[in-house]
């Protein structure tokens, strides 16, 4: 267990769940409920878009949704200690390796702990060394097929390199540009790259400022607070480590240039080559500084003061910083033709929403009442949202005992329509009754149809058996799809960012079942998630398919989410046409009759 008091979020994230672990190892149904709020908490430290030990040096851990009060003191000592005696407690006679077994994709606490404790290894290279020698196959309960598998695992790990979601980037980002918008000579100051494009993950953090005075910008740069060390500063730029070993690089340009020096480091690696490549055949050369003549290099550079002139001049409409992915963009934007693309504050509802109310499911359920939901909801000038809870456990209720935990959430989503949305709310108008079904291994649902009729429509989604062949993966989700109650797919294809990747489907299948039976595809908001991914939002606005956005929030707060989900839209080429809750209440009641 690291005992640095600097310890990350990312590190915090795993050591709880590392905790949850052990709780699991040691009795799991006697910790359920702890190793359900371990989980949370680990949950809500990764997506936190602060440092968690910048947070409690402001006294503000319960401000974290997730962190009971049990963790919240653990974690205190943790910081003022650098250790926790109760999480040493808990991992105590636990070999430490399982912990980093269990960072592969499919190895449990379960599995991991056998691995290192039968086989007697301490590390990914012996753990590797065992799998190609049989060792692993001739364990109980593994064989061949386990054996290969954690092979195939620990090869797709090599090399992989742990990016920032977006949210914290953006975070980390932000502490940086309001610290330097304290100088008066920054004029101007933007981000670049990758987290510029809104991409749902992204590396190192480039920074943009338009200034008179170079050398007074770099050098205030160069005192953030927060920095851990610097490693450059020149003449028009400087490098800095802030804490989590994040980079941030600053550079300079002049104001009359500035517009350039944007464009020039927005774009992909590929758009900026498909642009040099038409400006060339046109005799011009582009540059962080401006454009000038191809064939003469002692021309005088055309400034840019802004992106939208230096587009302009090359005879092209501006080019939002999500498109820049050399996927047609530059030939839409010649012929004045890219899409309007879909903005916040288009959005209408969230049409995925998990709150406290408990219907007996096996997932986790919501930290916020409906009504505390409700009234978040109602700040955000929404006119609907859904209540879209995890299906009842179908191990631990017979379909009576399901039928009637349905009804029991019926009945509450009335009552609250009838009375605390008409007494409470001005923008929200109605709740919906939805519930979020688990698509069994073979295709059905785990909800018997007198269920289903509760609702006012349904989400499917894939949460286990991730690794089904192709084939059967895609005949699983159509077979869900055509119950009638079901509008939307939810999480589409099950990715976790830096976690796990996305189940393998036919997606021309899906496509085209969805638009002949109307069926709507989900762009999850969750940071982790962000899932329908941004390529297959293309192709399925490209086909003329309906997309749905939802958080799906477990605390109120998680509303906020929907932020992501747009930006996926986004950098999707989708247009507020192609999202349903962008419709009015009025006219998403027909959508779903």
């Amino acid at each position: 267990m690291k005992t640095s008091k600097e310890m990350n979020n990312l590190q915090i994230a795993e050591l709880l769940r590392s905790v949850a672990a052990a709780y699991e190892l040691k009795d799991a149904d006697r910790n359920k409920f702890r190793i359900i709020a371990y989980q949370r908490a680990a949950d809500a430290i990764e997506h936190a878009s602060s440092e968690l030990k910048d947070l409690w040096d402001d006294a503000k851990l319960d401000e974290v949704p997730g962190i009971g009060k049990s963790i919240a003191e653990h974690l205190d000592e943790l910081f003022r200690t650098g250790k926790s005696k109760h999480f040493e407690a808990v991992m105590k006679g636990l070999p430490p390796a399982m912990f980093e077994f269990m960072e592969l994709p499919g190895v449990g606490a379960k599995t991991g702990f056998r691995l290192a404790k039968e086989l007697g290894i301490k590390s990914l290279a012996d753990l590797e060394k065992a799998a190609k020698s049989g060792k692993i196959a001739k364990l109980e309960g593994f064989g061949e097929e386990s054996q290969s598998k954690i092979l195939t695992a620990l090869e797709e790990s090599k090399g992989k390199t742990r990016r920032m979601l977006l949210p914290y980037a953006k975070a980390t980002a932000e502490g940086v540009i309001e610290w330097m918008k304290q100088n008066k000579s920054v004029m101007e100051i933007n981000t670049l790259g990758s987290l510029r494009r809104e991409a749902a993950t992204v590396g190192d953090i480039d920074i943009a400022v338009a200034t008179k005075k170079p050398e007074e910008v770099l050098g205030h740069f160069t005192k953030y607070p927060k920095l851990t060390r610097i490693i450059e500063k020149g003449d028009r730029t400087a490098s800095i480590i802030v804490p989590s070993d994040i980079q941030v690089d600053l550079m300079v340009q002049s104001p009359e240039a500035y517009g350039a020096l944007l464009q020039h480091f927005t774009g992909s690696k590929h758009h900026n080559i498909a642009l040099r490549e038409y400006a060339l055949k046109k005799g011009l050369s582009l540059s962080e500084y401006g454009i000038r003549e191809a064939r003469n290099s002692k021309h005088e550079i055309r400034k840019f003061n802004d992106e939208e002139s230096f587009y302009k001049f090359l005879g092209m409409e501006w080019i939002p910083p999500e498109l820049r992915e050399d996927s047609g963009e530059i030939e839409s934007a010649l012929s004045q033709k890219l899409p309007v693309l879909v903005e916040l504050a288009d959005i209408k509802a969230d049409l995925q929403i998990h709150s406290s109310f408990d219907i007996e499911t096996s997932h986790d359920i919501g930290a916020s009442t409906m009504e505390e939901v409700i009234e978040r909801a109602d700040s955000l000038n929404y006119e609907y949202i859904a209540f879209t809870e995890h299906n009842p456990s179908k191990s631990r209720h017979n379909e009576k005992q399901i039928i009637d935990l349905l009804m029991r959430k019926r009945e509450a989503v009335d009552k609250l329509n009838y009375s605390f949305v008409k007494s409470h709310c001005k923008s929200v108008q109605k709740v919906f009754n939805s519930l979020e079904i688990d698509i069994l291994p073979e295709g059905g649902l785990p909800v018997p149809d007198e269920g289903m009729d509760t609702l006012d429509f349904a989400l499917v989604s894939i949460h286990s058996s991730f690794d089904l062949p192709r084939e059967k993966m895609t005949s699983r989700v159509l077979k869900a799809l055509e119950h009638p109650k079901v509008r939307v797919f939810a999480h589409p294809t099950a990715r976790k960012l830096n976690e796990r990747e996305g189940v393998e489907v036919d997606w021309p299948k899906i496509f085209d079942f969805c638009l002949k039976n109307d069926k709507w595809l989900e762009i999850n908001a969750d940071p982790i998630r962000l899932d329908l991914p941004d390529t297959l939002v293309k192709e399925a606005v490209k086909e003329g398919i309906m997309l749905s956005m939802g958080t799906d929030a477990h605390h109120k707060n998680g509303l906020d989410n929907m932020q992501y989900g747009i930006t996926v839209a986004r950098r999707g080429w989708a247009t507020k046409d192609d999202i349903v809750n962008t419709r009015s209440l009025k006219e998403f009641e027909k959508m779903i009759s």
